[in-house]
């Protein structure tokens, strides 16, 4: 297939690629809600900075929408805040999961 096909060929799947290959943090689920058709994840960050558009990886991928923190919409979190995380797309998870975050 030449480049230029490549290119601009349709992609398959859900748009849900992580690019790297190292996880910039990790975050524990302790509680998965579903508001207005999305999933948000409330639970702690244990390791690194996570932001928005950043990729949650369990056992399957999600951009992250948005987080909020004390009720109040910030542009980032790390280690040791507890935070809402809203999702994209909804991943299976449960309470006490332990999910990876990768820089998209």
């Amino acid at each position: 297939m030449s480049f230029l096909r490549r290119l601009f060929a349709p992609q398959k799947g859900s748009g849900s690629e992580i690019v790297s290959r190292k996880p910039v943090g990790r975050f524990r689920v302790d509680r998965v809600l579903r508001v207005i058709h999305r999933q948000v994840l409330i639970g702690e960050v244990l390791e690194g900075l996570v932001y928005p558009g950043y990729k949650v990886k369990g056992r399957k991928a999600s951009p992250i929408m948005g987080i909020e923190r004390e009720h109040r919409k910030v542009d980032f979190a790390v280690a040791g805040d507890t935070v809402a995380i809203t999702l994209e797309h909804e991943i299976p998870c449960e309470k006490g999961e332990i999910l990876e975050i990768y820089q998209s």
